[in-house]
């Protein structure tokens, strides 16, 4: 899958300036910050716009009212899906605020985005007594308090046959492709290919593609389509139909699952 055997940016050991450092950075639609990793932990979220994260075991979308850690050594590209204000909150180990071992998601509070957004403002020159310096604290005591949802993100694959069709699904999520097209296309019975599905994502095929289209949902909701128009583009036959899908896959309904918190 050519999503996930791009060029990677060098591992970074070096230190970070501060315990705890912040950056908000704009990107254009279709801006990536390719594979990388690191020691330090990250905090990622959208000010604005949507950030699509990729490791090699999933897929995340996130609106402005979700944020996903990524401890250390996790393998991540970072894409900008639309125009987007992207907040990176890093933490050296010792300030680790959780001791989660594999990326979580928390809901994006508007305090969480407000100190976050506060203690960039000075980049890793502040003093002290910045406000910078004394929204550190706070920051953390709140990370310390959030917990985890429940989205696991998308499961990505190991095939490269299966990983091939998440691609497609990726860059058409409305597609209608069935496992009988795609198990032509590799020489394969398309039992064969749902099986691989099931091993390696833990989902049927068919659940793996609500899955997907979900996140794809998120994130064309989240840039200011109406539901009817994001139902209408996966096919579904109503906006209710599209809605009670959402809804058994996150929980929640589009509009209460984009709110603030």
């Amino acid at each position: 899958m050519n999503e996930f055997l791009r060029k990677r940016f060098p591992d970074s050991v070096r230190p970070l300036p501060r315990d705890v450092y912040a950056q908000v950075m704009t990107y254009r639609h279709g801006e990536r910050l390719v594979w990388h990793r690191h020691r330090h932990g990250q905090l990622v979220f959208p000010l604005r716009g949507v950030v699509r994260a990729l490791t090699p075991l999933a897929i995340w979308t996130l609106p402005p009212t979700r944020a996903l850690w990524l401890p250390s050594d996790v393998e991540h590209e970072l894409h900008a899906v639309g125009e987007t204000q992207m907040c990176n909150v890093y933490v050296e180990p010792k300030q680790f605020p959780w001791d989660w071992t594999r990326p979580n998601v928390i809901v994006a509070t508007p305090l969480i985005r407000e100190l976050a957004a506060t203690v960039s403002r000075e980049g890793d020159s502040y003093g002290p007594t910045s406000r910078a310096a004394l929204s550190v604290p706070p920051l953390m005591g709140v990370l310390r308090a959030a917990t985890p949802m429940p989205e696991r993100g998308v499961p990505v694959p190991r095939d490269a046959r299966l990983q091939a069709i998440c691609e497609h699904l990726m860059n058409d999520p409305g597609s209608k492709l069935t496992l009988d097209f795609w198990g032509e296309q590799f020489g394969v019975s398309a039992r064969t290919l749902a099986r691989h599905f099931q091993a390696e994502t833990d989902m049927t095929f068919v659940s793996w593609r609500q899955h997907l289209r979900v996140a794809e949902a998120i994130s064309q909701l989240a840039q200011g389509a109406s539901v009817a128009a994001t139902a209408d583009a996966f096919g579904y036959a109503s906006a209710s139909a599209f809605i009670v899908m959402f809804k058994q896959i996150t929980g929640h309904t589009p509009q209460r699952y984009l709110a603030d918190a």
